[in-house]
């Protein structure tokens, strides 16, 4: 499956598809991001069960602290 993170395209491997096995993939913490999948917020409680698709377009938007 092919999907769009982050304006650069991705063939994932066929054990990702939800958009937790995703920000596994990135090591990113799901608590300091943010998804959004064809334009439209994912909701945090949802990451788990939001399947992806071929040709979704997802942007991954994490926090970084700094100062």
């Amino acid at each position: 499956m092919t999907v769009i993170v982050n304006g650069k395209e991705l063939n994932l491997a066929p054990d990702i598809k939800t958009i937790e096995a995703l920000i596994k993939l990135y090591k990113l913490n799901p608590l300091v991001v943010i998804v959004e999948q064809n334009n439209t917020i994912v909701a945090r409680d949802l990451y788990k069960s939001t399947i992806l698709a071929d040709g979704d377009k997802i942007e991954l938007v994490h926090f970084v602290g700094g100062g």
